[in-house]
């Protein structure tokens, strides 16, 4: 029989964080030596979840919603123009010719963009940078320190087997501050992923959010390219995505280099980076093995 592990009350994990930046100085912390600072901040996190307790059993969380594949390319061209009632020949609209389509919202990245404070914090941060796109919030360390320690009312088990951040509460989050509408969509392939982000984009003037790295990060989309108007053809081809990416300028070992705000991330960088849904802690059966995305659906002017 094996013993049973004694788990640290919230005092003596408090004790042990003390112990921790004693003996490994708080230089060592700040410039995260040896991951002394990922170390603490994980121990942090620990205390955080003794002392404010486990969320309710029973707390529902929002629903993933099961996208259906669009057209291929191969099989739309140009929109038919059709007859309306009493109309002739002669009247009919002229179609609208394929275009290459590239757009962006146009945002300040001085006052949008904002890095995350910690190595776990992309969601927030992602959040904020959203957030601040659409007028409801600053992009200063003070809010988004603020707003992630808000998690506890939104995190549930079904979005964050971890109990953290996961893309619902992220919504939930969202609709807090003020921006409703933000709606969980899974897409069994990167380009109708895309391809529905970018719509939301346009016809609502808000920023996606798209679950990165297998769903472990999160980047902010604010716009795309693309071999014609996604908004008018089904089938268009997505040629990238312009992003947010809230951990620049940091390099990561398995990603490498991120990229300033609005940096136009093509195709095979979208391959590389925006990965099906695969998370180490568990199963999510809604999710595992599709591509996530955060998609408004309220247009500005009318969440206002």
């Amino acid at each position: 029989m094996t013993a049973r592990r004694r788990r640290l009350g919230p005092w003596r994990l408090l004790f042990v964080a003390a112990f921790v930046i004693a003996g490994l100085g708080l230089g060592a912390v700040a410039t995260n030596a040896f991951g002394a600072g990922d170390k603490f901040d994980r121990l942090i996190a620990k205390i955080e979840r003794f002392i404010v307790g486990p969320p309710p059993a029973d707390r529902s969380t929002r629903p993933t919603v099961e996208v259906t594949p669009r057209p291929s390319p191969s099989s739309a061209s140009t929109p038919p123009a059709s007859l309306l009632p009493g109309a002739t020949p002669t009247s009919i609209p002229t179609p609208i010719p394929r275009l290459p389509a590239d757009f962006a919202l146009s945002l300040d990245t001085k006052t949008v963009f904002a890095h995350e404070l910690r190595k776990d914090w992309c969601a927030p941060a992602g959040v904020q940078m959203t957030l601040a796109a659409l007028g409801l919030a600053d992009n200063s360390e003070g809010f988004q320190q603020d707003l992630a320690g808000r998690i506890h009312e939104w995190e549930t088990h079904a979005d964050s087997h971890n109990y953290e951040w996961g893309p619902a509460a992220m919504a939930s989050a969202l609709d807090a501050y003020g921006a409703p509408g933000y709606e969980l969509r899974a897409y069994k392939s990167r380009g109708d992923a895309i391809r529905d982000a970018a719509i939301a984009i346009k016809t609502t003037g808000s920023p996606a959010i798209l679950l990165a790295w297998h769903g472990a990060h999160t980047w902010v989309m604010t716009g795309y390219r693309a071999d014609a108007d996604p908004t008018v053809f089904p089938d268009a081809v997505m040629a990238g995505a312009y992003i947010f990416d809230p951990w620049y300028p940091w390099n990561s070992t398995i990603w490498g280099q991120s990229d300033p705000p609005g940096t136009f991330q093509d195709w095979p960088e979208m391959e590389r980076n925006f990965l099906p849904w695969k998370r180490p802690e568990g199963k999510y059966p809604d999710r595992d093995g599709k591509f996530i995305i955060l998609a408004p659906t309220v247009p500005v002017s009318a969440s206002r």
